[in-house]
């Protein structure tokens, strides 16, 4: 572990500038290929393989003297946003920028592939996913296309604004919440807003939905069960003297159980029929399933939880809290056990950045001790599946 940390800090001033490089232009999901071919480069400077996707987006990369039974991801998309930092290496691209640490995931995972090549003891496969802010993300792509055949675990880092640098968040069960779609549509034959009497006042109907369905949904389940049901859409109307025929709003439903997940959409349906059943409105509900929680295993949080301790000390060890966003992260653990750990990026004495900011931005300090943690967890989980 020793060697491993001394290995850590020798390759972090060169995942800073990948870091920096990658932040500087900032490309959508399923359209990474400058940042897909930064990445293989670097890769491939230090004599690792790469296999570049077919669509030039994302690569896989396998270190080690044997086939790998384990596996860590990194992402490598950015979010449609205006960075408002001044950081000197701040985004070319207008509209765009890294405000949820993919930057940073990727650089980290690119040095802990060089180190453990450079160690030659270890066998790793290295997931660079595109298309994680995408819905569902590109984790289901890259799993049908067999990025994780023959890998028993899998692990990944999610920077953390909330850790202060140098401190790993860990957490058995769950970390972060399913994340599904729902659209409701509101019918009527419209009419005059002088007589609403005469007709359905479908935005009325609307806004009883809008006020009532998040609070209902939340009482028809056991309170045990965190679950957040917020509207993000409402449309309707085109002028202000005219009740329209249609009214439609959508929003995400989250929960970090997935068992009582599966009842969700009925529940939602017949609450907004009930909710307008009074108006005479029509209602309509379609459901989109996205992403289920990440689960993490108990097996590899004591992999991550030894390798943190041996590598940067016991008061590096931080309980993670779980969070109600989704992480396509989530689609791998559907079919192997795996964990999602914290990275903290905070710097101490500093107010916390929130993630998917115009002004995000992360500590570099972190990245040596991402290295050398996420170094030593693939090290000690190898042992163990």
């Amino acid at each position: 572990m020793t060697r491993l940390v001394s290995a850590a800090r020798r390759a972090a001033p060169a995942a800073i500038d990948l870091r920096r490089a990658i932040h500087r232009h900032p490309e959508r999901g399923f359209a990474e290929f400058a940042t897909t071919g930064r990445i293989a480069a670097a890769l491939e400077a230090e004599g690792i393989a790469a296999r570049v996707r077919e669509d030039g987006t994302g690569l896989v990369a396998d270190v080690g003297p044997d086939a790998p039974r384990v596996a860590w991801r990194a992402d490598l998309d950015a979010l449609p946003i205006h960075e408002m930092t001044n950081l000197a290496f701040r985004s070319n691209v207008d509209g765009w920028m890294h405000a949820c640490g993919h930057d940073a995931h990727s650089a980290i995972a690119t040095a802990i592939a060089t180190v453990l090549h450079e160690q030659g003891d270890v066998s790793v496969r290295f997931i660079f996913q595109p298309a994680e802010e995408s819905f569902p993300g590109g984790a289901r792509q890259l799993t049908l296309e067999g990025a994780i055949d023959g890998i028993s675990a899998i692990a990944a880092f999610h920077v953390d604004p909330s850790l202060e640098v140098g401190k790993i968040g860990l957490r058995i069960g769950a970390i972060t919440s399913s994340s599904d779609r729902f659209q409701i549509t509101v019918e009527g034959p419209g009419g005059h807003t002088a007589r609403p009497h005469e007709t359905v006042d479908t935005l009325y109907a609307a806004g009883r939905i809008l006020t009532d369905l998040p609070m209902m949904v939340h009482r028809s389940l056991d309170s045990r069960i965190p679950i957040s049901l917020v509207f993000g859409q409402l449309r309707g109307g085109e002028a202000d003297n005219v009740i329209p025929t249609r009214v439609t709003m959508a929003g995400t439903v989250r929960m970090l159980d997935d068992t009582a997940r599966d009842h969700v959409p009925m529940l939602i349906d017949r609450l907004a029929q009930e909710i307008a059943q009074p108006t005479g409105a029509k209602v309509s509900t379609t459901f989109e399933t996205g992403i289920p929680p990440v689960i993490n295993d108990p097996r590899v949080i004591a992999a991550a939880h030894l390798a943190v301790v041996e590598t940067l000390g016991s008061d590096a060890v931080a309980e993670a809290q779980p969070s109600m966003g989704a992480e396509d992260f989530a689609d791998y653990l559907e079919t192997i056990p795996g964990a999602l750990l914290r990275l903290g990026v905070r710097t101490p004495g500093k107010a916390e950045l929130a993630l998917h900011s115009a002004v995000f931005d992360i500590d570099e300090g972190a990245i040596a001790h991402g290295i050398a943690a996420g170094a030593a967890t693939l090290y000690e989980l190898s042992r163990r599946v």
